[in-house]
């Protein structure tokens, strides 16, 4: 049986233990804080990574996914919280990703805001996400996730049509 778990235990939690992503798809640091609507995470601008570009620079269009892991640890720590465990997941997509700058700096530590705006119980979610260095706004958008109940159904279907 599944026990519920303290915010304050989950927020000491590495990230490889909340979200499913790992090597250099792993880009958020960890979490800052979150509650049943909101989390705050943190991510790193790495110089060497695989997305750098020539002065070590993240392309700001990559922050879109930066934002679904964001949204990905939330849905994992709250239900980690209840005892249980997220099901598996997947982007839809965004309606409008508006990057304030060309690309987020060499160095940068920049914070993940996601604020869960619905869920239905078929497990559609849609989550207004900002990322900030800083004091500076520099990429928003509105993202639409799926949590079906049968993701290997889901993913043969998708497949198969």
């Amino acid at each position: 049986m599944n026990q519920m778990r303290s915010t304050e235990e989950l927020l000491q939690q590495p990230i490889e233990a909340i979200i499913p992503h790992r090597g250099t798809m792993l880009l958020i640091d960890g979490v800052n804080s979150f509650t049943d609507e909101t989390l705050c995470a943190r991510a790193t601008v790495h110089g060497d990574a695989w997305y750098a570009d020539a002065e070590g620079a993240m392309p700001a269009w990559i922050g879109i996914e930066l934002m679904a892991q964001a949204i990905a640890a939330h849905v994992a720590l709250v239900a980690m919280r209840g005892g249980g465990r997220a099901r598996p997941g997947v982007l839809l997509g965004s309606r409008s990703y508006k990057a304030l700058q060309p690309a987020f700096a060499r160095g940068a530590q920049l914070l993940v805001r996601a604020t869960e705006l619905l869920r239905s119980d078929e497990g559609h979610a849609a989550y207004e996400c900002t990322i900030h260095d800083g004091d500076m706004c520099c990429a928003e958008a509105v993202i639409k996730v799926f949590q079906p109940s049968d993701f290997q159904s889901f993913i043969e279907g998708s497949f198969s049509s």
